[in-house]
């Protein structure tokens, strides 16, 4: 197994074993739901939106390995940010 191969498989594992921002969030302003009918992954993501930067956010649901792990993977990237385009926001 090629050594990328190994890593990608090592993040995967990782956060969905230990979903960074799974969790409710209390003090949200916006939110959105997600369901894939096909597979059966159904996430809700909440997020603090203030001064155009997302504060803080959460999800939780339930899908295959793939989808929480992207969940937790787009959490860490996007705290923190301001979104690029304004939509929904």
């Amino acid at each position: 197994m090629s050594d990328l191969r190994e890593l990608y498989q090592q993040v995967i594992l990782d956060h969905y074993k230990n979903p960074r921002n799974y969790k409710v969030l209390e003090n949200a302003n916006r939110s959105a739901e997600g369901y894939n009918p096909l597979c059966g992954d159904h996430y809700t993501l909440e997020v603090l939106f203030e001064e155009g930067v997302i504060k803080d956010l959460g999800f939780q649901g339930t899908g295959c390995a793939i989808s929480k792990a992207s969940a937790s993977i787009m959490s860490t990237l996007v705290k923190g940010r301001r979104p690029r385009t304004p939509r929904g926001f």
